[in-house]
């Protein structure tokens, strides 16, 4: 066989009715196909009684499973072999009353909330969109819905004269007669964390990964997260720069204040409520924003950082912040941060799934003028610096000329911005030129 096992393939010297869990994996995920008559390194043994088998296999996959799996005898070196062919089903597929997905070239059982998701995500529905049993109108927040109908009430306009909480709600398919679902409690809830207990932020200023200097949890519904975290976030622990135009006092954060918003944002929406706090980790040199719940199914983290389709894990929360004016279109997300970012001239941003969730990272710009000064740099590799801040790259000819110094000189200084990781050299020669260590 050339092909590898994967997860979409798996061979077996021989059947056993313990491999019904593989063909349930195969039906819950994308489908697959199993191979009967095929070593673990993909050598062909054959089987025995093929006959037998190509009644009995069939009949037991749609028996224990409820599947109708195309079952194939192949014939190669003068040797018999089974090819099982599954295809994905829509809906949920058990095998003695357990859910089994393929992760690689394994079966995984479902269970708890990873069971949760899976079942909802075959009904159809996002987890957001489910009646909270315990919850009533009493639990909305009037306040907030009053707010988010001053946001944007050109995407709504017949909201603006509409006062009755349950007719606005029912607008946004937040309830259904006296059923509330789950998105409407975290958006306009009066205390979201009492159902949901992971519905809230933490905040720390770490000097270093085990050094805490200070912290804050932050609850209330999302609207309210929203300003509350910016507000704790740029007035205790971001540092805004303070310049000057002619006679007026400017003040920037260290980070974009709308990429921030834009994060922030981007984590509420798409958090994991069943699991734990979204968490917000502030040093000298980063910012950290993580939150529950991995990439949607089928985004890479290469697709964040281009145009790509809208895949919202809560579709109804997504909806309303639409209209509220706080997202402008689903799917632009990251890449409105990431521009913000390169216009701030700031280290471009990761993304990362870390800890069965997802992290977005900001770097600061250390390389600021007061920053290299400490680093015991001269003037003109300091005015270097930000040359290459601007235009991208340096060369020695490039640095004589503007600093008018000899070869050796220019050699010297590019030399320990190198040495201090601040530089890096790309090409040879006279074709030699220097780039940030950053960029």
């Amino acid at each position: 066989m050339n092909k590898k096992e994967n997860q979409h393939v798996e061979w077996k010297e021989s059947w056993r009715d313990d491999y019904l869990k593989c063909i349930c994996g195969f039906a819950n995920s994308n489908g697959g196909k199993l191979y009967i008559g095929i070593d673990d390194k993909g050598g062909i043994t054959g089987i025995k009684k093929s006959k037998r088998l190509l009644e009995d296999v069939p009949n037991k996959i749609r028996n224990y499973l409820g599947v109708i799996a195309e079952v194939n005898l192949l014939e190669k070196e003068d040797k018999e072999y089974l090819e099982i062919k599954v295809e994905p089903y829509d809906v949920p597929i058990s095998y003695h009353g357990k859910y089994y997905i393929r992760s690689g070239t394994t079966n995984q059982v479902l269970e708890g909330p990873d069971l949760n998701r899976f079942l909802l995500t075959k009904s159809g529905k996002g987890w957001d969109e489910v009646f909270e049993d315990t919850a009533t109108l009493e639990n909305i927040e009037s306040d907030t819905v009053v707010h988010f109908k001053t946001l944007k009430e050109n995407r709504i306009p017949f909201l603006k004269k509409e006062d009755n909480l349950k007719v606005i709600l029912e607008s946004l398919h937040l309830v259904e007669g006296k059923n509330v679902k789950r998105a409407a409690i975290l958006l306009f809830g009066k205390d979201p964390k009492k159902f949901y207990p992971g519905a809230f932020v933490k905040i720390g200023r770490f000097k270093t990964d085990t050094e805490l200097v200070t912290h804050d949890t932050l609850e209330g519904n999302l609207f309210q997260l929203v300003e509350k975290v910016l507000e704790i976030l740029l007035g205790k622990y971001l540092t805004s720069p303070v310049s000057y135009e002619g006679l007026y006092r400017k003040e920037s954060p260290e980070y974009p204040f709308d990429a921030l918003r834009e994060a922030i944002i981007n984590a509420l929406i798409h958090k994991d409520y069943t699991g734990d706090a979204i968490q917000i980790s502030v040093y000298d040199d980063k910012m950290i924003i993580w939150n529950e719940g991995g990439l949607h199914s089928g985004l890479t983290i290469e697709d964040l950082k281009r145009k790509h389709p809208s895949k919202a894990r809560n579709k109804l929360l997504a909806d309303v912040f639409f209209k509220a004016g706080l997202i402008e279109a689903w799917g632009r997300g990251t890449l409105k941060i990431i521009n913000l970012i390169q216009e701030a001239k700031l280290p471009e941003p990761s993304f990362l799934e870390v800890s069965g969730g997802f992290e977005l990272t900001f770097l600061r710009d250390y390389l600021n003028e007061d920053n290299l000064r400490m680093l015991g740099l001269n003037e003109r590799q300091i005015k270097a610096v930000i040359y290459v801040k601007e235009k991208g790259i340096i060369t020695n000819l490039i640095y004589q000329e503007l600093f008018s110094v000899t070869d050796r000189t220019a050699l010297r200084d590019l030399k320990e911005l190198r040495s201090l990781e601040i530089f890096k050299r790309k090409g040879v020669g006279r074709k030699t030129e220097y780039i940030l260590v950053l960029k």
